[in-house]
Order: structure tokens, then sequence, then C-alpha cells
């Protein structure tokens, strides 16, 4: 099994992939980086498109905001890099000196774009807000650059074509990069062949198996592609990725989903689905195809899972809503959880996180009910269960349900487990409604 994730040219393939193996580094800019003030979210996502794209990042350097260190780093990855892409020092205050640190290294004068100071001034204007001189600041451009329009804020992007390399120079605020990044840089380098047109791999979403077994599982079927297949795996909580690529492009995209639909076949529930869909986006489509609805009684995750479906574009069709009922009181109070089943159970058991899914499906007027309550520590627990042991309840049409899990971690992972688990068990059961309505539901243990 290959793991190679440099792409290689070959323009015979018909994957779009790039011309050749391009160097493409990115500098992430500002002090708030570097003292922890924000994390470093454009590395992330901007490797994340260049990946799709057939692309590694090569190197990544977070750079503070003092001139002579943006100089310094740009040229080290100007100097042997094909694409430099920058983050942030785009803005109006003094501390933005990335045109001007950039120029220097380009040898290339910045000059005053009367259209980008209008661009400003109109957005002021919208904004119902008086322009301040220093935004001027932003209306500089380089004189043999371009200028990449910004919908989302006032410094535009910038792009440089010089010596047969790029510079793409992006504002700092993700919901001014991202957009502007997807609509016009991805493109610009797909036409000049420096990124594949489309998606270079097909990925699998898997979940509930871990990634040694899925591995071997799978590989007698990657065994037969040879080495002409690339295989790479990304565990997350509770789920993993497994991506498909041909880098030297003797596999056409076409093949690669052969394969994946034979994994797909062969993983049967544990399959989530292909691409980059979150759980609670294929839950919400199941929903949805469905016509139910659904509501959450959260207690030690505290609205993460609710949080999740409201992320989701159009989960009015299908959400209720949630109720956060942390303490004791809040569970009687609220979703009229017997006292007397506390005292005896305990809050942090099977039978009250069915008395949770079933109040608030009925309190909400839902389908389904699911309910999470736990141990997330670091103090609680019990000898029987400890930290980290999570009941989660589910009430639907057929029946109500509990299971049992147990995840000793920090308290952040004990709830992002929790909430994952949960999610899959809801895509399970709904996927088996689907292929079975007059099926019951699966009958998990009331302690499994």
């Amino acid at each position: 099994m290959a793991h190679d994730s440099t792409p290689a040219s070959n323009p015979a393939s018909g994957q779009g992939h790039p011309r050749a193996a391009r160097r493409f580094e990115l500098l992430t800019l500002g002090d708030e980086l570097l003292l922890g003030l924000t994390p470093n979210g454009h590395l992330t996502w901007i490797g994340q498109q260049l990946s799709r794209r057939g692309v590694q990042l090569a190197r990544n350097v977070t750079v503070t905001d003092e001139a002579a260190a943006i100089v310094a780093e740009l040229h080290q990855s100007w100097s042997r890099a094909d694409v430099v892409i920058t983050t942030g020092g785009l803005g109006p205050t003094c501390d933005d000196r990335t045109r001007e640190a950039v120029a220097e290294v380009l040898g290339q004068k910045l000059v005053f774009d009367p259209a980008i100071k209008q661009a400003i001034a109109d957005r002021f204007v919208r904004l119902g807000r008086k322009m301040t001189p220093n935004n001027l600041k932003q209306a500089y451009r380089f004189e043999r650059g371009e200028v990449l329009s910004n919908a989302n804020g006032t410094a535009p992007g910038l792009w440089v074509e010089q010596g047969g390399k790029v510079l793409v120079m992006l504002p700092g605020p993700p919901n001014e990069l991202q957009p502007l990044f997807t609509e016009q840089v991805l493109p610009r380098l797909a036409r000049l062949g420096l990124i594949s047109e489309s998606e270079a791999y097909v990925q699998l979403r898997t979940a509930g198996v871990g990634e040694s077994a899925l591995e071997t599982k799978l590989q007698p079927i990657f065994d037969r592609a040879g080495t002409a297949l690339s295989v790479a795996y990304c565990a997350h909580q509770w789920r993993v990725d497994v991506r498909l690529s041909s880098p030297g492009g003797q596999l056409s995209i076409q093949e690669l989903q052969a394969i994946a639909d034979e994994c797909a076949a062969l993983l049967g529930e544990d399959f989530v689905c292909y691409g980059h869909d979150s759980l609670s986006k294929v839950v919400a489509d199941l929903f949805r195809a469905q016509e139910k609805t659904l509501a959450v009684a959260e207690s030690c995750t505290g609205g993460r899972l609710a949080n999740l479906f409201t992320d989701v574009c159009g989960a009015s069709k299908f959400f209720r809503g949630a109720i956060v009922c942390y303490s004791n009181d809040a569970k009687m109070q609220i979703l009229d959880v017997p006292e007397c089943l506390i005292r005896q159970h305990g809050a942090v058991s099977a039978e009250c996180a069915v008395a949770l899914a079933t109040s608030v499906a009925e309190t909400l007027e839902a389908d389904y009910g699911l309910a999470i309550t736990g141990y997330a520590g670091p103090g609680g627990g019990t000898e029987d269960d400890p930290v980290g042991t999570i009941y989660l309840g589910l009430h639907s049409p057929q029946g109500v349900w509990s299971k049992k899990l147990n995840h000793p971690a920090a308290r952040t992972m004990v709830k992002e487990r929790a909430v994952t688990v949960a999610l899959d068990w809801l895509r399970r059961e709904l996927g088996r409604a689907a292929r079975n309505p007059a099926a019951p539901l699966h009958r998990a243990p009331l302690i499994g």
C-alpha cells in the first residue's frame, strides 16, 4: 500500500492532475497566532482545500507582524516554492505591514488604486459607518499584480505572477479568506495547471470501526489494485476517513470510485458517506428524507449535539429543539424525570437516559428523542460507572432503548466522543428504518 501524498504529472490520465509536482508554502502572519490568542485555523483549512486538489503543503511558517521577520521568511519561501500563500496583515492598522514587506521582496512598487478606494467607501456606506483615513492604506496594490475583490471585508486579496511563481495574499478573517479562496484562488490555480480541476481522490467516511481493524478489513481490496493505488487513513473520534488516490494517474477517478464502492459494500453500516459531509449532515439528510423530527436532551454535553444540528442548513425542517438539563433539578422540573428514578438509579444511568429521551420527544412533539447523560470528569463517577461513562437514550416510533459507553479521557474528549457516538447510533437506526420501515428498532442492549 502506498502512502505517497505528492502529486505527480500525468496529463493523459484525464483526472486533471497538476502538470508537475509543485511546491506550495503558506505563511500565516500575526502576533495573535504566536501568542495563542487565535488558533491557526488557516493552516488546517487551506491545507484541506489544497489536498482535495492533489497538492500537499510543503511548509507552513507562522510569522510575527514585524516587517523584518516577514521579509526574511518570504525571501526563503519565494526562493524555493512555486506558489506562496500569505494570510493576514492586509488591514488598515499600524501592525498590518505585509504589503510593504512583500513589495520589498518582489522588487515591485505599491500603487494606489482608485477602484479599491471606491469599493472600500461603498462598503462603509452599506454598513452605515464612517470611513476613517487609515482605511485608504488598503487601497494599494502591486504595480504588476492583480486584485482579488473581497465581498466580505475592506481588504482585497492580492495576486502576483512573477518569475514563473505565484504569490497569493489573503486577508486574515476567515469569513473573508475562505470564500475568496474557493471562488477566486482555486479556479485561478487550476487554470494555470497548478492544482487539479476537481478533487483528486475519493474519500470514504466510516464510523464505529477502528483504524487498524478498518485497514485489516479493506486491505484485500487494496492489494488487488496494486501500487497504482495510494491509501491514506485519518482517524477521528469514533470515525475514520479513508482516502483513495492514484498519484501517478494510472487509475482514473471512475476506477477509484469503483474501488470505493466495493469498500462501502463490504463495510455495510460502518460506511457513512463519500466525501466530506459530517455525521450531523448525514443524519439531517436522513431525517428530511423520511419526514421525521428530532428533539434532544443533553446533560454532560451541554448543548454540543444541538449546536451540530443547527449548523446544518435547513435544520428547522426536522429539528424541534433541545433542552440542556445539567442539574438533577433541571431534569426533574423541565423534563419531569421522576425524583425516585434519580434517587434509585442516579442521573447517570440507562434508566435516566431513557426517561430523558422519552420526555424530550413528548415535550417537543418529535418522532425521535435523543438524550445524553454521563460523567465527563475530571470529578464524579462511581466504581461501576467511572469518569468517562456515558449513557445514551433513544426514543423512536418503534421503541425506547439506551446504550452505555466508557471513554476515559480529558473532559472535552469525553464530550466529543459522546456526541459522535450518539449521532452514529441515530444514523444507523434511521438507515435501518429507511431500508425496512416495518422493522422494529434495532435492539441495542440496555447496557452495552
